[in-house]
């Protein structure tokens, strides 16, 4: 007997956590994906902040006065939208949406917890600082090299894949809080949650 699109999409709901669909090698796999996408942008955050000197020396740091966006997006001289990051720059609102983005990204990936959510997050994030360095563009504004390796998928796309490959395959349950955050009574009722 056949099932129909509906039985399939019932049974699809219905289906067993990750552990029985793949391998233990493969779960644990995209478990080290999951943490290691979310400590990329919880490093970002925490750099950011207190100025650690990677990309952020001290003197620029959030916690000294320094803005997260101002020197990025004020340096948008490529693409369609460089205007508007230009104009956003060192804004208030801006550098809070996208130090509070780190954070809730950077913590649920590397916990496991709200794996949706944050791949949704990660994936809007990474789409938005893909157009501000616009690869597609060999030539910045003033003529210079934009240094670009790829016109479509820069490492924007792939931290973005990577949220959503997790969120999707339920890596959060490997090596996280995931299995405990999916049985919260919050969470039954707003499936959109997990």
């Amino acid at each position: 007997m056949t099932a129909t699109g509906r039985d399939a999409a019932t049974s699809l709901e219905r289906a067993p956590a990750p552990g029985s669909m793949l391998t233990t090698t493969a779960a644990r796999s995209l478990a080290v994906l999951r943490i290691a996408t979310g400590f990329v942008f919880l490093w970002a955050f925490l750099d950011k902040t207190f100025g650690w000197g990677y990309a952020t020396p001290s003197e620029k740091s959030w916690i000294n006065g320094g803005s997260p966006t101002k020197g990025f997006l004020s340096g948008v001289d490529v693409g369609p939208f460089q205007g508007f990051f230009n104009d956003i720059a060192g804004k208030g609102w801006a550098d809070w949406l996208f130090m509070l983005g780190l954070l809730g990204i950077g913590v649920a990936l590397i916990l496991g917890i709200g794996m949706r959510i944050a791949a949704t997050a990660a994936t809007a994030m990474m789409l938005l600082m893909w157009f501000a360095e616009f690869p597609p563009a060999k030539t910045s504004g003033s003529g210079e090299a934009t240094h670009s390796t790829n016109p479509i998928v820069d490492y924007h796309i792939v931290y973005a894949l990577g949220a959503i490959v997790t969120a999707l395959t339920y890596a959060g349950h490997t090596w996280g809080l995931g299995r405990w955050w999916a049985q919260l009574p919050l969470v039954q009722r707003n499936r959109w949650l997990i």
